[in-house]
């Protein structure tokens, strides 16, 4: 029998690329600024973990204008959904496992 760690995603064990994964889970699209804001990291940060979420499919990264103004918009894609829910599925599998133990 594996333990349900196994089944973990690996960029997922990384704390701000699951609150990214969170956070997008829960809207249709949320803009760059605000998703900084709310995650309470930087510019740099919260951009090296989106492209590291982005190159394995898990989040779109949308690109446009309000006016003259760059704007940067999030979304969560159908294999980040699916990737987000096993995951989470697995750590309250080790919550169970360790509480039969």
């Amino acid at each position: 029998m594996s333990h349900p760690r196994e089944a973990l995603d690996d960029l997922l064990q990384n704390s701000v690329r699951l609150s990214i994964m969170g956070a997008l889970s829960a809207a249709e699209e949320v803009e760059f600024a605000y998703l900084r804001d709310v995650l309470s990291v930087s510019d740099s940060v919260l951009s090296r973990q989106l492209s590291q979420l982005e190159d394995a499919g898990y989040v779109h990264i949308r690109k446009g204008y309000v006016g003259k103004r760059p704007r940067t918009w999030l979304a969560i894609t159908g294999l980040g959904q699916e990737v987000l829910a096993r995951h989470m599925h697995a750590l309250q599998e080790i919550v169970n496992f360790s509480a039969r133990s």
